[in-house]
C-alpha cells in the first residue's frame, strides 16, 4: 500500500517531491543515454540564460524565484562544465553578465531535441482530466509507475530521429568520427583487417584526394553515421563503403538515408556504377542493398577484403 496516497491533502507536499525527485533522476538516466553532460536541476536556470542572451544573477533570482545559494550552486556548476562565460556590464563595471558559451550553444543543439521530447511525454502523461489536484497526481503517479519515464522519452526521441538528420560532406574535424565508428563496427561484426585501419585511418589520401567521397550523418550537432563513396578501376565506378552508425542510433534507418543519398548523389553526378563488398552473414544489410537495387555479381579473386564472400552492383 501507498502510505502518502492514504494521507490524502495532507501528504501533498511530500507527493510532489517524490514525483519531482523520480522525474529528475529519470531525467538524468536519458541525459546519460545521449552522452549529454547536463544535469536536470540546472534547466531552469541554464534556459534563463539562453532565453536572455546575457543576464546578472540578481535578474535569474527575480525571474525564478529561487533562493541565492541554489541560483549560485547551479551557476558554478554550468561554469565548471564550460556551459557559460562571465563578462562585465559594458554600463555597470560591478555587474557580471552570464551569457552562454560556445560549448553551450553546441550542447544546447543536443539537448533540444531531449526537451522537445520530454514536454511532449509530459503533456501526455497529463492530459486526463480530474476533479481535484490529489486525483491528478494519482492519475499521473499511475502513469509513472505502469512505464518507464526516461524509456518512453528515449523512444519519443529516437522515432524523431530521422525527421531531424542532416548528411554532410567530409571536413577534417570529423576524420575521427569516420575512423571511430568503423572501427567500433568491425569490431563487432569482424575484425579489422589491416587494409581497413590505413585506408580509415588516412581518408584523405586513401578518399577524398583520389576523387572521392565522404559522407556524415548529423544529428544535433553530433556525428551519428558516416558512408564513404571511393573511386575504383578506370571507368568511373565508385565503391559504396565504410558505412557504420553510431551504436545508440541503430535500427532508425540511418544507414538507409546514407544509403539513399549516395545513391542520389552518384545519378546527379553520372557516375555509372556502384560496388559493395560485404559478408552473407549480414542478412539485413544484404536484404537493404537488394531493395535499393543491387544485384550479386562474382567475387574477383584479389578482392581487397579477405572477410568478403558476396560483391554487389548498383548500375545506372
Amino acid at each position: 500500500m501507498d502510505a502518502l496516497r492514504g494521507y490524502g491533502e495532507l501528504g501533498l507536499g511530500s507527493r510532489l517531491k517524490r514525483v519531482s525527485e523520480y522525474m529528475m533522476k529519470e531525467t538524468q538516466l536519458v541525459y546519460n543515454h545521449f552522452n549529454v553532460d547536463f544535469d536536470p536541476y540546472l534547466f531552469p536556470i541554464f534556459k534563463i540564460i539562453v532565453n536572455k542572451k546575457g543576464v546578472t544573477n540578481s535578474e535569474i533570482q527575480n525571474a525564478l524565484q529561487f533562493t541565492q545559494p541554489a541560483i549560485t550552486q547551479a551557476i558554478n556548476k554550468l561554469n565548471d562544465k564550460g556551459l557559460i562565460i562571465y563578462e562585465l556590464d559594458k554600463l555597470d563595471k560591478r555587474k557580471k553578465i552570464i551569457s552562454i558559451s560556445d560549448k553551450g550553444h553546441h550542447t544546447l543543439e543536443r539537448l533540444k531535441p531531449i526537451w522537445e521530447s520530454i514536454d511532449k511525454v509530459i503533456k501526455e502523461y497529463t492530459l486526463e482530466s480530474s476533479s481535484s489536484l490529489i486525483e491528478h497526481l494519482n492519475i499521473l503517479e499511475n502513469k509513472l509507475n505502469a512505464k518507464s519515464f526516461s524509456m518512453t522519452i528515449i523512444n519519443n526521441i529516437k522515432m524523431n530521429t530521422t525527421k531531424n538528420l542532416e548528411i554532410i560532406s567530409f571536413e577534417k574535424q570529423y576524420a575521427k568520427d569516420f575512423y571511430e565508428m568503423n572501427i567500433e563496427w568491425l569490431k563487432t561484426f569482424f575484425y579489422v583487417e589491416p587494409y581497413d585501419d590505413e585506408v580509415l585511418s588516412k581518408p584523405e589520401q586513401y578518399i577524398i584526394n583520389k576523387g572521392g567521397h565522404i559522407f556524415f550523418a548529423k544529428l544535433s550537432g553530433q556525428i551519428v553515421g558516416t558512408v564513404a563513396l571511393m573511386p575504383i578501376g578506370n571507368h568511373g565506378d565508385f565503391e559504396l563503403t565504410k558505412m557504420a552508425v553510431s551504436p545508440k542510433h541503430r535500427g532508425h534507418k540511418i544507414g538507409q538515408q546514407l544509403m539513399q543519398h549516395c545513391i542520389d548523389f552518384a545519378k546527379k553526378n553520372e557516375i555509372p556504377k556502384l560496388i559493395i563488398y560485404s559478408n552473407k552473414k549480414l542478412e539485413n544489410a544484404i536484404y537493404i542493398y537488394r531493395k535499393y537495387g543491387f544485384i550479386e555479381i562474382p567475387v574477383e579473386e584479389n578482392c581487397p577484403y579477405i572477410r568478403c564472400d558476396i560483391k554487389m552492383e548498383l548500375v545506372f
